[in-house]
Protein backbone atom coordinates (compact mmCIF):
# COMPACT_ATOMS: atom_id res chain seq x y z
CA UNK A 1 0.00 0.00 0.00
CA UNK A 2 2.66 2.60 0.94
CA UNK A 3 4.52 1.21 -2.23
CA UNK A 4 1.61 2.42 -4.57
CA UNK A 5 1.16 5.90 -2.56
CA UNK A 6 4.99 6.57 -2.96
CA UNK A 7 4.24 5.66 -7.01
CA UNK A 8 1.17 7.75 -7.22
CA UNK A 9 3.49 10.69 -5.65
CA UNK A 10 6.31 10.24 -7.78
CA UNK A 11 4.07 9.78 -10.32
CA UNK A 12 2.15 13.28 -9.97
CA UNK A 13 5.51 15.26 -9.13
CA UNK A 14 6.81 13.97 -12.59
CA UNK A 15 3.59 15.35 -14.10
CA UNK A 16 3.54 18.54 -12.49
CA UNK A 17 7.27 19.03 -13.35
CA UNK A 18 6.51 18.22 -16.76
CA UNK A 19 3.35 20.66 -17.10
CA UNK A 20 5.71 23.45 -15.57
CA UNK A 21 8.50 22.22 -18.33
CA UNK A 22 5.67 22.85 -21.31
CA UNK A 23 4.40 25.96 -19.72
CA UNK A 24 7.88 27.60 -19.71
CA UNK A 25 8.04 26.47 -23.49
CA UNK A 26 4.99 28.01 -24.91
CA UNK A 27 5.48 30.95 -23.14
CA UNK A 28 9.17 30.93 -24.58
CA UNK A 29 7.19 30.00 -28.05
CA UNK A 30 4.48 32.84 -27.35
CA UNK A 31 7.49 35.26 -26.51
CA UNK A 32 9.27 34.25 -29.73
CA UNK A 33 6.05 34.68 -32.04
CA UNK A 34 5.59 38.39 -30.92
CA UNK A 35 8.77 39.15 -32.00
CA UNK A 36 8.75 38.11 -35.10
CA UNK A 37 6.21 41.08 -35.75
CA UNK A 38 3.31 38.68 -35.55
CA UNK A 39 1.98 40.56 -32.65
CA UNK A 40 2.23 44.14 -34.52
CA UNK A 41 0.57 41.99 -37.83
CA UNK A 42 -2.22 40.93 -35.63
CA UNK A 43 -3.01 44.29 -33.81
CA UNK A 44 -3.31 45.48 -36.98
CA UNK A 45 -5.68 43.19 -38.19
CA UNK A 46 -8.15 43.91 -35.30
CA UNK A 47 -7.68 47.80 -36.48
CA UNK A 48 -8.85 47.54 -39.88
CA UNK A 49 -11.28 44.59 -38.73
CA UNK A 50 -13.16 47.73 -36.55
CA UNK A 51 -12.76 50.04 -38.68
CA UNK A 52 -16.11 50.04 -39.58
CA UNK A 53 -16.69 49.80 -35.47
CA UNK A 54 -18.55 53.15 -34.17
CA UNK A 55 -16.46 55.05 -31.87
CA UNK A 56 -18.59 55.10 -29.14
CA UNK A 57 -18.31 51.16 -28.95
CA UNK A 58 -14.20 51.50 -30.30
CA UNK A 59 -13.02 50.45 -26.27
CA UNK A 60 -15.57 47.99 -26.03
CA UNK A 61 -14.48 46.03 -29.59
CA UNK A 62 -10.88 46.57 -29.04
CA UNK A 63 -11.01 44.88 -25.39
CA UNK A 64 -12.96 42.32 -26.51
CA UNK A 65 -10.82 41.81 -29.85
CA UNK A 66 -8.01 41.60 -28.01
CA UNK A 67 -8.88 39.18 -25.37
CA UNK A 68 -9.09 36.69 -28.27
CA UNK A 69 -5.39 37.07 -28.88
CA UNK A 70 -4.47 34.89 -25.51
CA UNK A 71 -6.30 31.98 -27.53
CA UNK A 72 -4.55 32.66 -30.57
CA UNK A 73 -0.90 32.47 -29.64
CA UNK A 74 -1.45 29.39 -27.55
CA UNK A 75 -2.57 27.78 -30.89
CA UNK A 76 0.38 29.08 -32.80
CA UNK A 77 2.47 28.61 -29.62
CA UNK A 78 1.27 24.47 -30.30
CA UNK A 79 1.72 25.15 -34.15
CA UNK A 80 5.54 26.42 -34.25
CA UNK A 81 6.20 23.78 -30.44
CA UNK A 82 5.08 20.81 -33.06
CA UNK A 83 8.47 21.70 -36.02
CA UNK A 84 10.60 22.90 -33.64
CA UNK A 85 12.60 21.80 -30.52
CA UNK A 86 12.50 23.72 -27.11
CA UNK A 87 16.23 24.42 -28.00
CA UNK A 88 15.48 25.61 -31.18
CA UNK A 89 12.89 28.15 -30.09
CA UNK A 90 15.40 29.69 -27.78
CA UNK A 91 17.58 29.91 -30.28
CA UNK A 92 15.35 31.93 -32.64
CA UNK A 93 13.96 33.74 -29.50
CA UNK A 94 17.97 34.88 -28.73
CA UNK A 95 18.05 35.90 -32.91
CA UNK A 96 15.22 37.95 -32.51
CA UNK A 97 16.00 40.00 -29.85
CA UNK A 98 19.76 40.60 -31.49
CA UNK A 99 19.89 43.87 -33.98
CA UNK A 100 19.49 41.70 -36.94
CA UNK A 101 16.54 39.71 -35.77
CA UNK A 102 14.82 43.32 -34.53
CA UNK A 103 15.43 44.38 -38.63
CA UNK A 104 13.77 41.18 -39.74
CA UNK A 105 10.73 41.46 -37.57
CA UNK A 106 10.57 45.03 -38.18
CA UNK A 107 10.61 44.68 -42.11
CA UNK A 108 8.55 41.16 -42.46
CA UNK A 109 5.40 42.40 -42.74
CA UNK A 110 5.75 44.34 -45.58
CA UNK A 111 8.22 42.20 -47.05
CA UNK A 112 5.71 39.76 -46.67
CA UNK A 113 2.60 42.12 -48.44
CA UNK A 114 4.83 42.82 -51.07
CA UNK A 115 5.94 39.35 -51.87
CA UNK A 116 2.88 37.78 -52.34
CA UNK A 117 1.86 40.78 -54.82
CA UNK A 118 4.93 39.63 -57.05
CA UNK A 119 3.77 36.09 -56.34
CA UNK A 120 0.24 36.54 -57.52
CA UNK A 121 1.34 38.79 -60.82
CA UNK A 122 3.53 35.53 -61.26
CA UNK A 123 0.58 33.33 -60.66
CA UNK A 124 -1.50 35.13 -63.38
CA UNK A 125 1.92 34.84 -65.58
CA UNK A 126 1.97 30.57 -65.41
CA UNK A 127 -1.68 30.85 -65.74
CA UNK A 128 -1.66 32.11 -69.06
CA UNK A 129 0.93 29.79 -69.95
CA UNK A 130 -0.94 27.03 -69.07
CA UNK A 131 -3.71 28.23 -70.88
CA UNK A 132 -1.99 28.49 -74.18
CA UNK A 133 -1.30 24.63 -73.69
CA UNK A 134 -5.09 23.51 -73.51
Amino acid sequence: MIRTILFLCLMFTAFIVKAQDNTDYKEETIEFIKLTGSGNALDIAITQLGATVPEASKDAYLKEANATLEGLYDKLAELYMNEFTEAEIEELTAFYHSDLGKKLAQKQLGLSQKAMMLSQTWGMEVQGIAQKYN
